[in-house]
């Protein structure tokens, strides 16, 4: 799920978020709508410049259901990187066209305009070099498929490689479907390389990607600390011998997915926050920690390992305990496509 607030300033605009809203399955939707014109299920704001500085660390994804130059001229103060932004893409209030400004591959934003275009029948206005093109993104499908780009300027260095027609090396520790034709080739000068080995480097230019196959499961006392929650996973992953840019989400019970120190450590990693009821939890077969005390307050016997699980993969770090804070690993297996999209 990829958390995104949709941003409206007029009742067009609010129409067609209630629209968008319903119709993204992969997106986590919150609506804000300019003060006068809020009506149920969306939260109201006076200033729109004060809204954005809010919600831009918050979210994966703002859009903005308002001409391009509002949508710039809110979010220009915030922006940091590439790698880091939020996506952002404006809609006009006349359903025509969906534009990415900010993250076009690394976040998502042209990703996020093509649905949306899908949606309203609109037209998804794409101006990156290589979607343009139609060429090899390496940037999309590091994103697509949940890799760490470990140095932007090699990513760059071969998104340009490609446009000039320059082939491309690739390894990887994991099986590949549908790699493009004409963009790779056994010997290059710079190549993308697939591995949790960051030592690994197989060109004389290699761009390290990173499987981000990691889901933490975490349980967690009310009101626990913010600072005493990152300071206990980052523990955790240094004794493990775990960078945190591995990490794909935070997973946890429903009853928690507002506890104000999971969601504070999210929004700092920019992690999305999976929860899960006690059914789905317990429905789950396995070796698992057991505690009678989660069991009668949450109604499953155990939450991170659980939690950690639910996607599959095996148990890679079993619970651990400090202070009223549970958490565990799973890893996932990898399994990298180049046609897999990236919503």
């Amino acid at each position: 799920m990829t958390p995104t607030a949709l941003i409206s300033v007029n009742r067009a605009g609010g129409a067609l978020a209630a629209r968008l809203a319903a119709a993204l399955p992969g997106c986590a939707c919150t609506r804000y709508a300019f003060h006068r014109y809020a009506g149920p299920g969306e939260q109201p704001f006076t200033s729109l410049s004060a809204l954005t500085g809010e919600l831009f660390p918050r979210y994966r994804a703002l859009v903005f259901l308002a001409a391009c130059g509002i949508a710039v001229r809110a979010v220009a103060p915030h922006l940091r990187h590439k790698a880091t932004d939020p996506a952002v893409v404006a809609v006009d209030t006349g359903g025509r066209f969906a534009v990415p400004l900010v993250s076009g591959h690394l976040g998502g934003a042209n990703s996020l305009a093509r649905h949306i275009a899908q949606v309203l029948g609109a037209t998804p206005v794409i101006t990156t070099a290589t979607d343009a093109g139609g060429a090899f993104s390496p940037d999309s499908f590091a994103r697509a498929n949940h890799l760490h780009i470990l140095d932007m300027g090699l990513a760059k260095a071969a998104a340009a490689a490609v446009l000039e027609g320059a082939p491309l090396g690739f390894a990887s520790d994991y099986p590949a479907a549908h790699m493009p034709a004409g963009v790779f080739a056994p010997q290059a000068p710079l190549g993308l390389s697939v591995s949790v080995d960051e030592t690994r480097r197989p060109f004389p230019q290699t761009l390290r990607l990173v499987p981000q196959n990691l889901l933490l499961g975490v349980g967690c006392k009310k009101g626990v600390p913010p600072g005493g929650l990152r300071a206990f996973i980052l523990s955790r992953l240094k004794a493990a011998g775990l960078p945190l840019y591995r990490l794909r989400a935070l997973c946890t019970i429903d009853r928690k997915q507002e506890e104000p120190a999971l969601l504070a450590f999210c929004q700092w990693a920019r992690l999305p926050l999976l929860a899960y009821t006690p059914r789905q939890l317990m429905s789950l077969s396995g070796p698992f920690a057991h505690s009678d005390f989660v069991l009668q307050t949450t109604g499953a016997d155990n939450v991170c390992e659980r939690a950690a699980m639910m996607q599959g993969g095996r148990l890679l770090l079993p619970r651990q305990a400090e202070n009223g804070m549970t958490l565990a690993l799973a890893e996932l297996e990898v399994a990298l496509d180049f046609e897999r999209g990236d919503l």
